[in-house]
């Protein structure tokens, strides 16, 4: 199950980011490194970047091994999670980041199908769902004194969208995964507790997506009150701040330059072309 294994002994807490291999997951893994973490790095089917990505967290003196797994397959899940707590077994934080991001919706030319609908599920909910589940698992048969070390309370960060504050009709599959996604945060956090802590983190548009052009990517990024909207730093450095915040769980952080608050009828994408 593991690309790769380093050979020093295992130091300090660890973290499991699904879809680190490029991309907000390798930004976020690597953000982690530098803040002091050990980094389990998921990927699906690019074995060079996970390669790539654990070469520079070792660079930064952790502790990266790299775990492959499709996230459409229940038994790969299991499986990628048995691998990681073997491997680390400080882990305090999983930060479910890979996801689907297809275009489609309800009434147009490229309608929402019943394979669309689930494969968006699968990946975007079903698999951060279950993931979760099994952190609290191993949260709880792992925790002698739950809820009294408050040095230290395990986390479970989902990664989400600005857009389900502010809804429109562009990728109806992604977004509906993602609203029940939002909506399962409050529900696990208190059902997880005092084991684990669940939270939802929302960025704004961060990178380019799709055919989007680098010039559309930059007109979009400033549709904002502030004039831009997040960073794949800006992201990362508030996964690392969310992991390390024993108080919050059950609450979900917008980091987008204050996109949620303005209201559109298209995904900000289709108004930049």
């Amino acid at each position: 199950m593991n690309l790769s294994s380093n050979p020093q002994p295992r130091q300090n807490k660890a973290v499991l980011v699904t879809g680190a291999a490029k991309r907000l997951g390798r930004e976020i893994a690597l953000e982690f490194a530098r803040q002091g973490w050990d980094v389990a790095v998921h990927y699906g089917q690019s074995a060079s970047d996970a390669q790539t990505t654990v070469a520079e967290i070792r660079g930064l003196e952790r502790k990266a091994v790299a775990f492959k797994a499709d996230l459409a397959s229940e038994a790969e899940i299991h499986s990628l999670f048995a691998a990681v707590v073997a491997e680390f077994q400080d882990l305090e934080c999983l930060v479910n980041s890979a996801s689907i991001f297809e275009y489609d919706r309800a009434n147009s030319d490229t309608p929402a199908s019943s394979k669309s609908l689930q494969d968006h599920m699968q990946v975007n909910l079903t698999a951060p769902i279950l993931l979760s589940q099994l952190m609290f698992e191993y949260q709880k048969n792992s925790s002698e004194s739950p809820g009294e070390d408050s040095s230290s309370i395990p986390s479970v960060i989902q990664l989400l969208d600005q857009k389900l504050i502010n809804l429109n009709p562009d990728y109806f599959s992604y977004t509906l995964s993602k609203a029940a996604l939002l909506t399962s945060v409050e529900m696990l956090a208190v059902d997880f507790a005092p084991h684990l802590r669940v939270i939802g983190l929302a960025p704004g548009i961060t990178l380019t997506s799709g055919d989007q052009t680098e010039s559309g990517f930059t007109k979009a990024h400033q549709m904002t009150p502030l004039g831009k909207s997040s960073t794949p730093g800006d992201i990362a450095k508030a996964a690392v701040f969310l992991a390390s915040s024993n108080a919050i769980t059950g609450t979900t952080l917008y980091v987008d330059g204050g996109q949620h608050l303005l209201p559109s009828s298209r995904d900000v994408m289709f108004k930049t072309n």
